[in-house]
C-alpha cells in the first residue's frame, strides 16, 4: 500500500496524535474512493484508492472533480481547507496536511474588505491613446486611490494603489530595458494572479513591447508537460523572454531544451531595482500591445493581434454599455491570461478607476462560494463569469454558507465566454433571488478575442430575454419560428443583446449573402476594436477576413435587432437532413 496516511517522516507524535492522524487519513481515503466510484466507476472497479494514489494521473480527478472533492471533505470533516491545497495536491496524502494542520473551522469566513474610496470626483482618461497613458493618468491625479484589492494568502494580499502599480511597472520596465527588450518584442508572462502580473503587463507596454500572457501550471509537478503544451505559442510568438514569478522559477531549468534562445527571468520585488531608469517610450494607439492566444479547442492556438487602440475602443464601448464609473466595485476570479478576465475585468476597471476585488481562479475552483460571498461582502456592482460558474454556484453552494448574504448591490452580472443556458439563468436567479439578486442584473453577453472581448450586450437593467422557437423548422431549415406558450417541442436561446457602440453584426449564409431576421447563419462583425488578424498565421487570417467583416466561427440569428447564438460552425452535426447542435445534446445529458 506504500506509505501510510499517518506517516510523518522525522516528526515525533504522541500515540494519541498519531492515532488521530491515522484515523483522519483513513477517512480521507474513504471520501476520495467514494468520489472515484461515482465519477470513474470503470477505473474504481480495477484499482484500489490509497494514500499514494495520484489524484489526476491515477484517479482521473480533474479541476472540476476537485471542486466536488473539496465540498465533500469539508462536509465530512467540518473544516475549511485552504483552496490552493485542493488544486495543488498531487496525491491523496497531500490533502492530509491541510486537514490536520492548516484547516480552520467551517464557521470562520475569510474577510474580503473593500474600504470605501475617497469621495472626490475622479476624471477618466478619455484622450488616452495607450494603456500606459491610462495608468499614468490615474497615478498622477490620485496615486493613493486603491486600484485593486488582492485576495491572496501571501505577501501580495491587500490593497494595491495606482501609485504603487505605476512605480512597480517602471521598476520592472527598467529591468526589461537592462535585458535588451526593444519596441515590438514579444514578452511572455506566465504568472498567477497577483501584483507581479499586473505590474509586469504594464511594464512590457512601457517598453512599447508586446505582452503574450499564457496560463501558469496548476501543479508544479506537471510543469514540464505544461510547458510542452505551451511550446506552440512560444514558437509562434517568436518570443525571446519569458517572465515568471519565484514559485515558477523551475521553468528556467526546463525551457531551454524546448525553445532554444528563450531566456527566463524571475520577477520578484527586487527585479529591476538597481537597473538604470528605462527610457520613456510612450506607445502609440496603433502599436501592437497584446497577442491574445485562442484556446486551441478547435485547432492550434492562434495569436489575436490587438493594438492599444483596439483595446481602448472595446473598453470604452463596454463601459458605455454598462454605465461603468469610478464608483463601481468589480469582483473577479477570472484568469488574467483570458480576455474576459484580462480586458473585461482588469483593464476595464483600470480605465474606469473602479475598485477591482481580484481573487485567484484556484480560490473559486476550490470553493465556489467564495465568489458569491465576496460579491455580497464588498457590495459589488459588477462581475462576470462563464455559464459553468453560475451553474456550479447555483448547485453546489450550501445554504448554511449564505447566512447574511446580500446581492442587491449588483447592477450587471455578465454571463459569457461560453454558451449561455437559459436553465442556468433560471436556476441561478431562483437560488439567489431570496438574497437580493434582481433579475435585471443578469446579462447574457457575447464576445470573442478577435474583437478584444465584448461584441454584444443586452440593455442595462432589462434582464434576460429567452427566445422559444419551434424545434423542427429550426433543425431542418434554420428558421427560428417563435413557439406558442403551450408548445412543448421547442428550443430556447437567450438574447445576447445588441452590438456595442461602434460595432456591427450580421448573419450570412454559406455563400456570404446577408440573411433576413430569424434565419440561422454565420455570425460576422466589424468594429473599431476588430483585430487585423493572427500573428504569424496568414492562412488563418485569410479565413477570418470577409470583405471588411470578420468571421466569428459561430452560428446564430438576429431577431428584433438582437443576437441569438446557437452554436459553432465547426461543431454542427448533419443527420437525416437535420442540423443538430452538440451543445443541445450536452445540455440534455447534463440534466439526466
Amino acid at each position: 500500500m506504500g506509505e501510510s496516511p499517518g506517516h510523518t517522516g522525522g516528526d515525533q507524535l504522541t500515540p494519541s496524535a498519531a492515532a488521530a492522524r491515522e484515523d483522519v487519513g483513513e477517512r480521507l481515503v474513504a471520501v476520495v474512493a467514494a468520489l472515484v466510484r461515482e465519477v470513474r466507476p470503470a477505473l474504481a472497479a480495477r484499482m484500489e484508492v490509497t494514500a499514494e494514489s495520484r489524484l489526476e494521473q491515477d484517479l482521473g480527478l480533474d479541476s472540476l472533480a476537485r471542486v466536488e472533492l473539496a465540498h465533500r471533505l469539508e462536509q465530512a470533516f467540518g473544516r475549511r481547507i485552504q483552496p490552493e491545497r485542493v488544486l495543488a495536491a498531487e496525491r491523496v496524502a497531500d490533502l492530509l496536511t491541510a486537514l490536520v494542520g492548516e484547516a480552520t473551522p467551517a464557521a470562520i469566513e475569510e474577510k474580503a474588505p473593500a474600504p470605501p474610496q475617497p469621495a472626490e470626483a475622479v476624471a477618466l482618461p478619455h484622450q488616452a491613446a495607450s494603456l500606459v497613458e491610462v495608468l499614468d493618468f490615474h497615478a498622477e491625479r490620485h496615486p493613493e486611490r486603491v486600484h485593486a484589492h488582492l485576495l491572496e494568502t501571501g505577501a501580495d494580499a491587500g490593497p494595491y494603489r495606482f501609485g504603487e502599480l505605476a512605480e512597480d511597472s517602471r521598476r520592472i520596465a527598467a529591468g526589461l530595458a537592462a535585458e535588451g527588450v526593444q519596441a515590438g518584442a514579444r514578452v511572455v508572462l506566465m504568472m498567477p494572479t497577483g501584483r507581479a502580473f499586473l505590474a509586469s503587463f504594464l511594464a512590457v507596454l512601457r517598453m512599447r513591447a508586446v505582452v503574450v500572457p499564457i496560463y501558469p501550471p496548476a501543479r508544479l509537478a506537471q510543469l514540464a508537460d505544461h510547458l510542452a503544451r505551451q511550446a506552440h505559442i512560444l514558437r509562434n510568438a517568436e518570443a525571446r523572454l519569458l517572465l515568471v514569478t519565484p514559485e515558477l522559477a523551475e521553468a528556467a531549468r526546463l525551457l531551454p531544451g524546448l525553445i532554444p534562445g528563450l531566456r527566463v527571468r524571475v520577477v520578484d520585488r527586487d527585479f529591476g531595482r538597481t537597473a538604470p531608469t528605462a527610457p520613456q517610450r510612450r506607445p502609440r494607439g496603433r502599436e501592437l500591445a497584446l497577442l491574445q492566444y485562442t484556446s486551441g479547442s478547435t485547432g492550434a492556438p492562434k495569436g489575436v493581434m490587438l493594438a492599444h487602440g483596439h483595446l481602448l475602443a472595446n473598453i470604452r464601448a463596454m463601459g458605455q454599455a454598462l454605465a461603468a464609473s469610478p464608483s463601481d466595485v468589480c469582483v473577479s476570479w477570472l484568469p488574467l491570461y483570458h480576455d474576459m478576465g484580462l480586458i473585461g475585468a482588469w483593464l476595464g476597471s483600470l480605465y474606469h478607476a473602479a475598485t477591482l476585488v481580484l481573487m485567484p481562479p484556484q480560490r473559486f475552483l476550490a470553493r465556489p462560494a467564495s465568489w458569491i460571498l465576496t460579491m455580497g461582502r464588498v457590495r459589488a456592482t459588477v462581475s462576470a463569469a462563464p455559464n459553468f460558474a453560475y451553474e456550479l454556484v447555483a448547485r453546489r453552494v450550501r445554504e448554511e454558507e449564505l447566512t447574511g448574504l446580500d446581492l442587491s448591490s449588483l447592477r450587471a452580472l455578465a454571463n459569457g465566454a461560453e454558451p449561455v443556458r437559459p436553465e442556468t439563468l433560471r436556476r441561478f436567479l431562483e437560488r439567489f433571488a431570496p438574497y437580493g439578486l434582481r433579475p435585471e442584473a443578469l446579462m447574457p453577453v457575447y464576445g470573442l478575442a478577435e474583437n478584444g472581448v465584448g461584441l454584444t450586450f443586452p440593455p442595462l437593467g432589462r434582464g434576460p430575454r429567452i427566445d422559444r422557437i419551434r424545434r423542427e423548422p429550426f433543425r431542418r431549415e434554420g428558421r427560428a419560428e417563435p413557439a406558442g406558450s403551450d408548445e412543448a417541442d421547442v428550443l430556447e436561446y437567450p438574447s445576447c443583446g445588441r452590438p456595442l457602440p461602434g460595432c456591427e453584426v450580421r448573419v450570412v449564409d454559406e455563400a456570404g449573402r446577408v440573411l433576413p431576421a430569424r434565419r440561422q447563419g454565420r455570425i460576422q462583425f466589424r468594429s473599431p476594436s476588430a483585430t487585423p488578424g493572427y500573428w504569424n498565421d496568414p492562412a488563418a487570417t485569410r479565413r477570418l477576413l470577409a470583405d471588411g467583416w470578420r468571421e466569428t466561427g459561430d452560428l446564430g440569428y438576429l431577431a428584433g435587432g438582437e443576437l441569438y447564438v446557437t452554436g459553432r460552425v465547426k461543431e454542427l452535426i448533419l443527420r437525416a437532413g437535420r442540423n443538430i447542435n452538440p451543445r443541445d445534446i450536452e445540455a440534455a445529458a447534463e440534466e439526466v
